[in-house]
């Protein structure tokens, strides 16, 4: 868990610093970091001070000129105000919205490991609110994702501090509706979180909650579960896939097709491989070059049917299963039993639909 003192905005009781002012104060600031260290114990991550600090300007402040300086001013008397009052506490940031290369990484190199235990961003794929914030978008490989974990690869390893990206998901702004929370959301947060276990990043932290339209992996009225939406059923799919060592795949002899491959060679010396099929409409038969002979292989599948469709919508809001199943609002969760594939010496060979996302199970 992740705890935010907020920096700034307008409101009763404001602190001054100079000729910022904000709604809080160090010391209240460190009263509620001490709060919930004392809750939370080894649960707690870390206290990030402040939140997407790169887009507070003028609408946070009045009378300054809002920069990275302005902000690790302010951000040092937060931060010393809390480790002075729970000492060991860990402090992480800055948790700009998008700014990787003129805030992340040069805070961190004025932060360094002795102030920061984690380096934190924010990522977003586009507006909510843009028409352009389709389902055939999100879908679509994002071409800033890559270059953006690479400088924050880059710069955390300088300061020896690793990163995170602590707040995500498709679209901001809440999402889009029909989008966020369909089933196109399922795809994309496996190619997602997959780039950034192979960007470097040690974990994401999704934005969510509530049962509105828009985006949450899982929706909540009054502290109670009211479903599994889409996008939870994808996270939980890459799970499957286990920890381990990232594998280099490549995929060959599918033109323009839209699809990716991911390989994960678990502790127990397993190779498990995950292949997204984004196309709408090319079923694959696909033949896997494997690093090693494989024994056995199983399947399991990803997809989503409404009733009466004759296939998957990338624009469903239900319907999505894993292996048959859906997940229950306890987090019930039981899958068929997988599908048995041939192998043969160092290939194994499957078949993965138009719209779906397969996990293969070699041992």
């Amino acid at each position: 868990m992740s705890i935010r003192p907020n920096l700034g905005g307008a409101g009763p009781n404001p602190y001054t610093s100079g000729s910022i002012v904000a709604t809080t104060t160090p010391g209240l600031a460190a009263e509620e970091a001490a709060y919930v260290a004392s809750q939370f114990g080894s649960s707690l991550l870390g206290i990030e001070i402040g939140n997407e600090c790169d887009l507070y300007g003028s609408s946070y402040f009045s009378g300054t000129t809002w920069n990275l300086a302005a902000f690790e001013a302010l951000w040092a008397e937060f931060r010393s105000a809390i480790v002075t009052q729970t000492p060991g506490v860990n402090v992480t940031g800055p948790a700009d919205a998008s700014n990787e290369s003129s805030w992340t990484v040069p805070f961190g190199q004025w932060a360094t490991k002795s102030n920061i235990t984690l380096l934190t961003q924010h990522y977003y794929r586009g507006n909510g609110q843009s028409a352009s914030s389709t389902a055939a978008n999100l879908v679509t490989p994002d071409p800033n994702i890559i270059n953006d974990l690479s400088i924050l690869n880059t710069g955390s390893k300088g300061i020896g501090v690793p990163f995170r990206i602590s707040e995500c998901n498709s679209y901001y702004n809440g999402g889009s509706n029909g989008v966020s929370d369909a089933y196109c959301s399922s795809l994309w947060v496996i190619d997602f979180l997959f780039d950034c276990a192979l960007g470097g990043s040690v974990g994401v932290n999704f934005h969510g909650g509530g049962d509105g339209d828009g985006y949450t992996p899982i929706a909540d009225s009054g502290g109670a579960v009211v479903e599994a939406r889409p996008e939870f059923y994808g996270i939980l799919f890459f799970t499957l896939a286990g920890q381990g060592t990232l594998y280099t795949t490549s995929i060959s002899g599918i033109g323009s097709l839209n699809i990716t491959a991911y390989a994960v060679k678990t502790a127990s010396g397993g190779l498990n491989l995950i292949i997204v099929n984004k196309d709408s409409t090319q079923n694959l038969q696909l033949t896997t070059q494997l690093p090693e002979e494989a024994g056995t292989a199983t399947l399991l599948e990803m997809t989503q049917l409404s009733p009466g469709a004759s296939g998957p919508d990338l624009s469903a809001t239900s319907g999505v299963t894993i292996q048959g199943a859906s997940i229950g609002t306890n987090g019930s969760f039981s899958p068929s039993a997988a599908y048995t594939l041939s192998a043969s010496g160092e290939q194994v060979t499957c078949y993965v639909p138009a719209l779906s996302a397969v996990l293969v199970q070699i041992s």
